[in-house]
């Protein structure tokens, strides 16, 4: 598989880079009062721009932090700032590691000075997805019903690492040639999407799991029995050098952390889509919560 494929697509999501509240300066936490539990009071928690599973999964966790008296900052930063942050403790923690091949490189040379608290999700994958009711249901099927999607895989970006793992290993290997690969953006694939599902229409797009797609239209991703999209991938929590020391408890959270795509799906639908400019989801979290709270109650007890 030819990654930084992941990486490279979801780096080209849809959602904005955030323009989050003023925080406290880099490094701030280690200086706080600490609360009940032996936490440091303020956690000051690295969030990838443009990765829409880790502003997720970050807004879901500042939100029940801060119900337990914590301050959290969330920081946008791009991803090797955030690791080189992480060993100097200007940051604490990120929530958006995946491995073993995406950020592979990183822990490898900072690994030293991280901790790896584990993954909380195991299914980070990029495939070929159609609308649900469609005929057909493995990518060795696409080239003899062409016609059923016009002839067209509605792709993203031309630059990604999703349209160059399809380009050069999916259409290849199956011996697709009565379909093009059609490339634009991501927000354009998402609106023929739309559009087409609406209509209940056939269609064929590129996508990756964890997306918020998956719970707004009704689709389901092709098999690929010769894995020319790669095995999935886990997304795992990483804190600074001294993550487990000032943050004892929040660390044995984080450990036990899991969130299933089904379930980190519906959390991305209802921010992304809702509406609000993205600088400040805490209303939609708090509403996401209140509809799954046996779950987010289970996170900290």
């Amino acid at each position: 598989m030819k990654k930084r494929t992941i990486a490279a697509t979801l780096a080209l999501g849809t959602t904005a880079v955030l323009g989050l509240a003023a925080c406290s300066p880099p490094g701030s936490s280690s200086s706080t009062e600490a609360l009940d539990n032996g936490d440091q009071s303020v956690v000051d928690m690295a969030v990838f721009n443009g990765w829409d599973e880790g502003i997720a999964a970050s807004w879901l966790w500042k939100t029940v932090l801060e119900e337990k008296g914590y301050t959290v900052n969330l920081k946008m930063a791009d991803v090797a700032p955030v690791y080189i942050g992480l060993t100097r403790d200007d940051y604490d923690v990120v929530l958006d590691t995946w491995l073993p091949v995406t950020h592979k490189e990183y822990v490898d040379k900072y690994g030293d000075d991280l901790t790896d608290l584990g993954a909380w999700n195991d299914e980070a994958k990029l495939a070929i997805a159609v609308n649900e009711d469609a005929p057909i249901d493995s990518i060795a099927e696409l080239n003899d019903n062409a016609d059923l999607f016009g002839d067209t895989i509605v792709g993203i970006e031309p630059a990604a690492g999703l349209t160059s793992a399809v380009q050069n290993e999916t259409l290849p290997t199956y011996g697709i040639t009565n379909l093009q690969l059609q490339t634009s953006s991501t927000a354009a694939m998402l609106t023929e999407l739309k559009t087409a599902t609406d209509k209940g229409e056939n269609i064929a797009v590129t996508l990756w799991s964890p997306h918020w797609a998956y719970d707004a239209f009704p689709i389901k991703d092709l098999a690929d029995p010769e894995n020319t999209l790669g095995d999935a991938e886990g997304i795992h929590s990483f804190g600074g050098k001294s993550f487990t020391k000032d943050y004892p408890q929040l660390a044995s959270w984080l450990k036990d952390f899991t969130m299933d795509n089904d379930r980190l799906a519906s959390l991305e639908n209802a921010m992304f889509n809702s509406g609000v400019d993205g600088s400040d989801y805490t209303d939609v979290v708090a509403g996401w919560i209140d509809e799954n709270k046996e779950y987010v109650d289970g996170l900290t007890s």
